[in-house]
């Protein structure tokens, strides 16, 4: 029982703000979930805020068993990974682009379900390689075996980057559905709106590709 135990939780809160603050910088993840919620309403925005969460899990699996020294020791793994992310993004914001309509019109193959939105979430957070980065920079500073069991105290920290992305991503799903609401009596500005959302992700994978270029 006390092979499993934690004796001190100051240093958590410490890392519980690094990971909100790198949580509420806007970036792809934010993005994806506020077009999901634009345009499909609050349940596809928070089956995206759920798919986002459930790649941040695997981030912190990945994290503990040390796959992110891999694209630290091999900078092209992580230059790869960024494009892929950047060309993904890019391609979903060319969807909203050229398939933007009014909301509530469905036109033929242009529904996106749930587990679609889920899969986008997930594949969005997975293809970030900062997160990656993030859990080799930082994640192992706060695993301190003299504080207790490092199992208990990693299954902690991934509770508390869950915790903070469904809050914060949550937070801008719901926010955004109810503009969608609001829009429902302006069909042009609904459509220029899905534009505009598509347009700002194609931009952010184009300032992402940059990053890598650099």
């Amino acid at each position: 029982m006390h092979a499993f135990a934690i004796t001190e939780f100051g240093h958590l809160w410490l890392f519980f703000l690094l990971v909100a603050g790198i949580i509420i910088l806007p970036g792809m993840d934010m993005a994806y979930v506020m077009a999901s919620s634009l345009t499909g309403g609050r349940r596809s925005g928070m089956s995206a805020v759920s798919g986002v969460v459930a790649g941040g899990a695997v981030h912190v699996v990945v994290g503990v068993l040390g796959v992110g020294i891999l694209l630290k020791t091999f900078p092209g793994a992580f230059n790869a990974m960024l494009l892929a992310g950047a060309a993904y993004i890019a391609w979903i914001g060319w969807q909203l682009i050229s398939g933007a309509a009014p909301l509530g019109e469905v036109r033929p193959g242009s529904s996106v379900t749930l587990s679609t939105n889920f899969r986008r979430g997930a594949v969005s957070c997975l293809l970030n390689p900062k997160a990656y980065l993030f859990m080799l920079a930082i994640f192992p500073q706060f695993l301190r075996p003299e504080y207790g069991s490092i199992l208990m105290q990693a299954v902690v920290m991934g509770l508390i980057i869950c915790l903070t992305q469904l809050s914060v991503y949550g937070a801008i799903a719901l926010g955004a559905s109810g503009l969608r609401v609001w829009l429902r009596g302006n069909p042009q500005a609904q459509v220029r709106l899905g534009q505009t959302i598509g347009t700002l992700l194609i931009l952010t994978a184009l300032w992402t590709a940059w990053q890598s270029w650099n």
